[in-house]
C-alpha cells in the first residue's frame, strides 16, 4: 500500500470521474431556474438590487488589488508552464467595458440593459484548441440585441492550462460579458437567451447536459 501511495501526486488527481469539457455559469445566479425578473415599481424604475449586489461580490476577486501577484501574459497562445509555482495571468476587469461595475455601478440594470456576465467551470489541464468565445442568442427572434465584453466574445488561451487550486492557488477564471437591450412592446414579456462556447473543439450539444459548453436563462421583464 505504501508504495502505491508514493505514485500518486498530491497536487493532481490520479483519476478524475469529472467531465473533460467544462460547462458554462452566470453571475448573478437568479434564484428560481436561472430566471431574472425585472419589474417597474410606482416610480417607474427597475428593481434590480439584489442583481447588482452579486455583481459586485462576484467580480470584487477580480479587483486590481487582488490580483498583485498575477503577472500579465501573452494573448492569443496556451500558457504552459514547467515550473513548480505556477503563475496566473492577470484578467482586467475593465476589459469587461459597461460590466466591469467600474464605469456603471448598476451594471444597466437601471437603465432596462443588465449584464451577465459569462465564465466556463475549472478543468484541470484543459488546453483548448482553436479560438473559443461566447455566442449568444434570443430564442425568441428580434427580442434583444446582444453585445459583449470583451469584444466579440472572446476567451483568450493565455488563462489555460489550469493546473488545480494548490499549484494554481491565485488562478482567475476568464470572463465574458454581455449587455442586452430588450426589443419589447408588451406589459409583460419573457427574453431566452442561450450562449454557447464556439470556435473551438469544446463540446456545447450534449443534449444530456443542458450546461455543457452552454447555458440558458430567461428574462422576465415587466411594465
Amino acid at each position: 500500500m505504501w508504495v502505491m501511495l508514493q505514485t500518486l501526486s498530491s497536487d493532481v488527481p490520479k483519476y478524475r470521474d469529472r467531465i473533460s469539457y467544462p460547462g458554462l455559469m452566470i453571475s448573478p445566479k437568479p434564484e428560481t431556474a436561472l430566471e431574472f425578473s425585472i419589474r417597474k415599481n410606482n416610480s417607474g424604475s427597475y428593481n434590480f438590487n439584489r442583481y447588482v449586489e452579486a455583481l459586485h461580490k462576484f467580480l470584487g476577486a477580480y479587483n486590481e488589488s487582488k490580483q498583485t501577484r498575477n503577472i500579465r501574459c501573452s494573448p492569443g497562445k496556451l500558457f504552459d508552464q514547467n515550473s513548480v509555482n505556477k503563475s496566473a495571468c492577470q484578467f482586467n476587469r475593465d476589459s469587461l467595458g459597461p460590466c466591469s461595475g467600474l464605469q456603471d455601478e448598476n451594471f444597466g440594470y437601471d437603465k432596462g440593459t443588465p449584464c451577465v456576465i459569462i465564465k466556463m467551470n475549472r478543468i484541470i489541464g484543459l488546453k483548448p484548441v482553436g479560438k473559443p468565445y461566447i455566442n449568444c442568442n434570443s430564442k425568441e427572434e428580434g427580442k434583444a440585441t446582444i453585445s459583449y465584453f470583451p469584444a466579440n466574445g472572446t476567451i483568450d488561451l493565455m488563462y489555460f492550462p489550469y493546473y488545480g487550486k494548490r499549484l494554481h492557488p491565485d488562478y482567475l477564471q476568464p470572463l465574458v460579458a454581455i449587455q442586452l437591450g430588450f426589443n419589447t412592446t408588451s406589459a409583460k414579456e419573457d427574453v431566452t437567451i442561450e450562449c454557447k462556447i464556439l470556435g473551438t473543439d469544446l463540446k456545447n450539444d450534449d443534449e444530456r447536459d443542458k450546461f455543457l459548453g452552454r447555458v440558458s436563462f430567461k428574462f422576465q421583464i415587466s411594465e
